[in-house]
């Protein structure tokens, strides 16, 4: 898991390096965003991912091609893309790229201080048994909890490559602590629940992150978060865990 918080980068030249690596296309989106802190969230991460990449195989950060499947998630063209498994996710102050190999991967960051609602949402869209444990916890932690069972639903379904066709109330997470978090699925989805494996963090004191993999392999599930500047430097790795 790769982490940069792009308001903290600031020297032109790193900026105008993340514009060279990005194809037209990108530039075009990038162009798209209305405020200017949206459009360098955008090109920060999209350097990342460019960057990123290159570290797993020997392409260089410009010659990354990609394409999206039917639920928009961008998968990376040519002899790479059957192995090399990557998903991006970004949010006010931070944005991050999980990357793996042979296997379906998915991970969400989100701002736990954004405005909105946060426990309502649940009440309309989470699995009856999520809703009652939100519910269950103090007033002061039910906040926090939300963005611990979203992050993790949003990268489970971005793991699925399906997006928000799959119903969030048809599968829970039972989360306790010092455990690695847990799914199930209602009998409407076609999934087992043996299959997945899911890891938590908050890496900053106002974001939640979470990854979800996939693999028909019973290969030692680890994690390593690694903050970085694309082009510029890593820091030491935060956290590694199994």
């Amino acid at each position: 898991m790769w982490i940069v918080e792009p308001e903290r980068i600031h020297e032109q030249k790193l900026l105008d390096a993340y514009w060279a690596l990005l194809d037209s296309g990108e530039r075009e989106k990038k162009q798209r965003f209305r405020f200017e802190r949206h459009q360098k969230q955008y090109l920060v991460s999209h350097a990342l991912v460019r960057v990123t990449l290159s570290r797993y195989a020997p392409v260089a950060p410009t010659a990354w091609s990609f394409s999206t499947n039917a639920y928009g998630r961008p998968e990376i063209r040519g002899e790479w893309g059957a192995r090399l498994r990557f998903n991006l996710s970004h949010t006010d102050g931070m944005a991050l790229v999980a990357v793996g190999l042979d296997a379906e991967l998915g991970a969400d960051v989100e701002d736990s201080q954004r405005p909105g609602d946060t426990v309502e949402i649940a009440d309309s869209f989470f699995a009856a048994s999520e809703v009652a444990a939100l519910r269950a916890l103090p007033v002061a932690e039910q906040r926090s909890r939300f963005f611990e069972y979203w992050t993790l639903k949003e990268s489970y379904i971005k793991a699925r490559g399906a997006g928000l066709s799959l119903p969030l109330d048809q599968f829970a997470f039972h989360l306790a602590r010092g455990q690695e978090p847990r799914i199930s699925f209602d009998a409407r989805m076609a999934d087992t629940p043996e299959t997945w494996r899911f890891m938590q963090w908050c890496p900053s004191e106002r974001h939640h992150a979470a990854v979800a993999l996939r693999s028909a392999r019973a290969n030692p599930f680890r994690v390593r978060w690694q903050f970085t500047v694309p082009l510029a430097s890593d820091a030491p790795p935060r956290f590694e865990a199994a």
